[in-house]
């Protein structure tokens, strides 16, 4: 007589897991297009929001929440919804996995090249997608790794990038000029991959930090009480080391004397205010602004001696600001941790109170179509500020800020009342669609 065991084989095993329920799974979806639209709105606030006229003061602290941890919030929701698209805590394989590849590379090439584009229209904004398209294509190799060590490279990226950028600010960069004038990005916009990478306001090098910390936490299971809590514990300590650490070493450190030098920035802010009254050089080509610099070359003799000069090496008590878009150390890791809290406490909170979700279906609302809410204020501001129809442009401000977020609240929830995906969203999926001829 043969005993017959009946074995299981692992993929059986692993597919026979129960899968998260359905309320937790929504609560995710809808916590984390919650957090999209609280980004988007910050970025509103950055771009036409009123800036307070004091510091050092409650005021000026709360008008400067929104400056720098939008676009951080933004960006780490990006690394998360990359590694959803590839299965998020149960990656996909084979074919499903390589057709998520090919996804998410034409959204890479997608957002570089509308970035690309908005940017050459001349608004005011420091547009942010054509940065976004190259974190994902960087991203990718990367797609496959554990929670563990992606949260490695966040830290690596953290710390490295904005050495990295230092450097290169005290370098001789002069070779630079050679490269953009070869480079198609650099010639289309006047942003190439070397602003991407490293000059510009969102430098991968440093940001990539953002990127692999959203994909760090895209890789745990979010639905699980245990991974929201973790993260509301981690968050606030991030924040607390980012922004209290930056805080106390700037205390330690000496104040250096800067009298002098204030002065003359201050007679060359001067001079320069008054060269450019009355002119309209927000959209002057290359060649504008070389004929103003030679016309008004006396100007730069106003500048501090020390200015603009290269080889001097670390800026110490640089690398460890946590002021807004500063990229350094502390601030990108006070972000990621304001990121990691604002993302579990919604998730948490909409996965467990399920009535918020009416309350707040506005806000999940122009969630769920961040691309197109982001676009729409940057062809506003281009038309009411940059290019206005009357050539006096409208004040920004708290008006104009309210009146973008209650405009959008207003359209994503009518739009989403009869169709599925914001337009830009639907776009972008239907460019998509030829990822499922990958075999």
């Amino acid at each position: 007589m043969t005993n017959i065991i009946a074995f299981k084989p692992r993929a059986a095993a692993a597919d026979a897991e129960d899968p998260p329920p359905a309320r937790a799974s929504l609560g995710r979806i809808v916590g984390l297009d919650a957090a999209r639209a609280l980004a988007v709105f910050g970025m509103y606030y950055s771009h036409v929001g009123p800036w307070s006229e004091e510091t050092g003061t409650w005021k000026s602290f709360l008008m400067d929440i929104p400056h720098g941890r939008s676009s951080a919030l933004f960006a780490t929701l990006a690394g998360l919804s990359l590694v959803l698209i590839a299965g998020g805590s149960r990656p996909k394989t084979g074919r499903p996995m390589r057709q998520a590849v090919v996804r998410i590379a034409i959204r890479s090439a997608l957002l570089l090249a509308l970035g690309s584009w908005l940017v050459a229209m001349g608004t005011s904004i420091v547009v942010i997608l054509a940065y976004y398209g190259l974190f994902f294509l960087l991203a990718l190799p990367f797609i496959k790794l554990r929670a563990r060590t992606l949260a490695i490279l966040a830290v690596v990226f953290g710390i490295a990038g904005p050495i990295v950028i230092q450097w290169f600010w005290s370098a001789d960069t002069s070779w630079t000029e050679g490269f953009d004038a070869k480079d198609p990005l650099a010639m289309w916009s006047g942003e190439g991959v070397l602003a991407l990478l490293v000059s510009g306001t969102y430098p991968g090098i440093a940001w990539m930090a953002y990127m692999f910390a959203g994909m760090a936490i895209g890789k745990l299971d979010l639905t699980k009480l245990a991974i929201q809590v973790r993260l509301l514990i981690v968050g606030p300590a991030l924040a607390l080391l980012g922004y209290g650490g930056a805080w106390l070493i700037g205390k330690l450190l000496p104040t250096p004397d800067t009298s002098a030098k204030d002065a003359s920035w201050e007679a060359f802010d001067q001079a320069w205010s008054k060269a450019l009254e009355g002119k309209d050089s927000a959209n002057w080509t290359e060649e504008q602004w070389k004929a103003f610099d030679a016309e008004h070359v006396s100007i730069y003799d106003l500048m501090p001696k020390d200015a603009g000069t290269t080889g001097t090496g670390l800026d110490w008590a640089g690398l460890v600001a946590a002021s807004p878009h500063s990229n350094m150390p502390f601030e990108l890791a006070g972000n990621i941790g304001v990121a990691f809290t604002l993302i579990a406490g919604l998730v948490f909170l909409l996965g467990r109170f399920t009535k918020l979700r009416f309350w707040l279906a506005p806000l999940i609302a122009v969630g769920s179509m961040s691309l197109t809410a982001y676009v729409a204020h940057i062809a506003a501001v281009w038309y009411l500020v940059d290019h206005p129809a009357n050539e006096v442009g409208y004040a920004t401000g708290w008006r104009m800020w309210a009146v973008f977020v209650v405009v959008m609240l207003a359209f994503a929830l009518l739009w989403k009342r009869f169709l599925k995906r914001g337009p830009l969203e639907y776009l972008m999926h239907w460019a998509t669609l030829p990822a499922k001829l990958v075999k």
